[in-house]
């Protein structure tokens, strides 16, 4: 949620230019209406304003689910006026989001046998998921450090600079340091022997990432636990592993099924995923699965009994829709592993194809990797002209909405621009993505050549102009000299 910022006029009004077939006065922009306006002007008035947001097809900065077969938008639309909450009244909705659990553990690795149930919960993205992973992995530190009679105030977590910010916002609000490692030139990942380096008696865990932001790389959570083991086996401590799947959590199992990554690891005890990812379903769900219900301390959990019977719930936030679980768990039954693996694999092609169009430019350098995210990050070859800020302000122009940025420390004087490729993002898309980015290329050296001309003029212009100057200044030193001289004579 961003926080609101701007000075706001009292006086300032919404105008809309369909809206006056209703309504003949302007509405208060900031300020609650004193009457009612009919439902069509109300529609139109805000239809008209969205008509400036950006088409989210061509948004290439967001990870997030961006369209969905037209039968799911129905379950949606037939499940939005359900609280998720209330187990008792939509003990259906509940019995869903505890199969999209199972699935999504099975698809893990958790040790879960055949008659037992899978621990997690669904999230509202996973940003909350990491939240109640570091608060399980705070108390169990805690709880730990207590029966050991040892100091339990000053935790830390370790993870890589280029976590998401909710890694910082967990770690802010719940009074956890943060123990970054830096990043370097070359290697835009958290460096597992760095980590390992790091850890001490107060690290409540590490967080690997499956999927970087910033090159969709995924981290070797295998050597992390193996490192980690070792240390341990060493020091006498249990320092524990959190996966980070917000991105890769729906590509690996499905494209690098060999990689060790999950709850094949003994030191993974919890992993998030976001399903409004490569999840494929609209923004506003994620999940939280633990290992086994001893790596979720029960004193987190509440009881409650005032919506009809005993539910237990591990959340933030307490209301919340139904409608988002429904779509999880419609496209798990509608795809399946196959229709999964289909579409990660055309994703990745497709990426592929975005990658070698861009490097056919011969101006960028591409950083992501091969094995990771379905995305392009690259960087300029030669930022003397123009930078990749300049090429994403121009690419606006024609719709897209790339994103530019630069790394974090200590790696934070490379600038990047980053593709998103989502299941909406096609070949066609692609290619012609690259065309615009070449006429963004081209327009901007077509400018730095104006530049550079103009500077040359200028330049001339303020030699020239010295040139009168000088000349200026010897005429009056002659002319001063010479009535000083006057005056001397005449004295």
């Amino acid at each position: 949620m961003a926080i609101t910022t701007r000075v706001t006029d009292s006086e300032e009004h919404v105008h809309s230019t369909f809206g006056t077939r209703y309504v003949r006065d302007p509405l208060p922009r900031y300020k609650m209406p004193e009457k009612s306006i009919p439902k069509d002007a109300a529609y139109q008035i805000i239809n008209d304003e969205l008509m400036l947001d950006g088409n989210p097809r061509l948004n290439l900065a967001s990870f997030v689910t961006t369209w969905m077969e037209p039968e799911c938008d129905k379950l949606i639309m037939a499940s939005i006026n359900k609280n998720y909450v209330d187990m008792d009244e939509y003990p259906v909705t509940t019995e869903l989001q505890n199969r999209c659990v199972n699935m999504i553990a099975h698809l893990f690795n958790a040790p879960v046998g055949e008659s037992e149930t899978a621990i997690g919960v669904g999230t509202v993205g996973s940003s909350e998921a990491i939240m109640l992973a570091g608060l399980a992995f705070k108390r169990k530190w805690q709880q730990r450090r207590r029966a050991q009679g040892l100091p339990c105030d000053k935790p830390n977590m370790v993870t890589g600079a280029n976590v998401q910010v909710c890694w910082e916002k967990f770690a802010r609000y719940f009074e956890v340091e943060l123990k970054e490692v830096k990043l370097r030139e070359g290697y835009y990942v958290m460096d597992p022997e760095k980590a390992v380096e790091m850890v001490d008696e107060n690290t409540i865990c590490v967080a690997a990432i499956l999927g970087s932001t910033l090159t969709g790389e995924f981290e070797d959570v295998k050597a992390l636990n193996d490192l980690l083991t070792k240390k341990n086996a060493e020091t006498g401590w249990d320092t524990p592993i959190h996966v980070d799947a917000a991105s890769g959590g729906f590509i690996a199992p499905f494209l690098y099924p060999d990689l060790e990554w999950d709850f094949r690891l003994p030191l993974v005890k919890s992993i998030n995923v976001s399903g409004h990812k490569y999840g494929l379903v609209y923004a506003g769900v994620g999940w939280a699965i633990w290992r086994t219900k001893d790596d979720l301390p029960d004193d987190l959990v509440f009881h409650i009994n005032y919506l009809g019977a005993d539910q237990p719930t591990f959340t933030l936030n307490f209301s919340k829709g139904s409608s988002q679980i429904i779509a999880q768990y419609y496209q798990f039954i509608r795809l399946g592993f196959e229709g999964y693996r289909n579409i990660i694999q055309n994703c990745m092609e497709n990426a592929r194809v975005l990658k070698e169009g861009i490097e056919r430019t011969g101006q960028f350098e591409v950083l992501s990797k091969d094995v990771g995210v379905p995305l392009v990050a690259f960087m300029l070859k030669d930022t003397t002209k123009h930078t990749v800020f300049h090429i994403a302000e121009g690419l606006r122009r024609f719709g897209w909405i790339v994103p530019a940025y630069t790394m974090p420390a200590d790696a934070q004087h490379i600038a990047v621009l980053r593709v998103v490729i989502r299941e909406d993002f096609n070949r066609s898309l692609a290619m012609r993505l690259v065309t615009d980015i070449e006429k963004v290329l081209g327009e901007l050296e077509v400018r730095a050549n104006r530049g550079a001309t103009k500077t040359h003029v200028d330049s001339d212009e303020k030699l020239a102009k010295k040139t009168v100057e000088q000349i200026q200044e010897e005429v009056t030193r002659h002319w001063k000299k010479f009535v000083q001289g006057r005056k001397t004579i005449v004295c």
